[in-house]
């Protein structure tokens, strides 16, 4: 067995912590050149808007992108992780059984890649009782990776991230993301009147899919805060690891601890997260 580190996974709250063990910075690096590789499949498909006519096609295109990433990424990752469990539906949220799995997400922001968008990307997670351990989140079009190791901090390319030091919200770039097409009408209303809340308050508000490429900027200071309702492990568990890692606070909406059953998320510049917080609960 490799030797234990004295570190802990910061990302989520309100579970016993996970050691993070010394061979988890190569399987960081492998997991780096899976999603690479996955990504590499997914460019060569990208390019022109697909046409779909009803919601099963739709659901053939985005099933037909997850394959293409998948044929790389399952027998990659197994490989790397044979004990570990898989997370067959990226869409899924709440707690995980206890162990190791992989969340992975083979085309996050997958409609924007059948819409000939440019914001999709490839992620993959390793979760070890119920914390992310490490994460890899791949940008096909730019080239750029994203890495995070619990306790050893979060890179884009080797260079070392930071949250922004913005500490009026105010002045502030905050951005959310739609979980899915299909939320009940509950969460369509608290999204809605949080979007009008942080435009009173924020000096930006940007609303896009996917979740990740949001938490990116959040993580790389770009961006002050993201918050979202509702949503899947697999669209924020690996930004949650990427912002922690960069120094930034993660919470539900309401500023309590998070975890993948809350039902609002919060990440945000640690100068504008009780403002954000604020803001959110009006």
């Amino acid at each position: 067995m490799s030797e234990t580190l004295q570190t802990t996974v910061p990302a989520v709250p309100g579970s016993a912590p996970a050691p993070v063990s010394a061979s988890d910075a190569v399987l960081l690096a492998e997991t780096a050149n899976a999603v690479r590789e996955a990504g590499a499949a997914l460019r060569e498909r990208f390019g022109e808007v697909v046409p779909y006519q009803s919601r099963d096609e739709l659901m053939d295109a985005l099933a037909a992108n997850d394959d293409t990433a998948l044929r790389t990424l399952r027998p990659r990752l197994t490989g790397l992780r044979p004990g570990a469990g898989w997370v067959e539906d990226e869409l899924v949220g709440g707690a995980l059984p206890s162990g190791e799995w992989w969340v992975v997400d083979p085309a996050e922001g997958n409609v924007n890649h059948l819409h000939a968008l440019p914001e999709w990307a490839v992620t993959a997670t390793l979760v070890r009782d119920n914390r992310p351990v490490l994460t890899a989140v791949h940008l096909p079009l730019t080239g750029q990776t994203y890495t995070a190791l619990a306790g050893e901090g979060a890179h884009l390319d080797g260079r070392r991230l930071r949250v922004s030091r913005t500490a009026d919200l105010g002045l502030g770039i905050v951005a959310t993301s739609q979980a899915r097409p299909d939320e009940d009408e509950g969460v369509v209303r608290r999204v809605g009147s949080s979007i009008t809340a942080m435009l009173s308050d924020a000096l930006v508000v940007r609303v896009a899919v996917p979740a990740t490429l949001h938490l990116l900027d959040v993580a790389a200071g770009r961006v002050d805060a993201f918050w979202q309702f509702a949503g899947a492990r697999a669209d924020l568990l690996p930004g949650a690891l990427l912002v922690a890692e960069a120094g930034g606070r993660i919470s539900d909406a309401d500023g309590r601890p998070w975890t993948p059953q809350s039902a609002g998320f919060l990440a945000a510049a640690p100068g504008v997260h009780a403002q954000a917080v604020s803001t959110l609960s009006r």
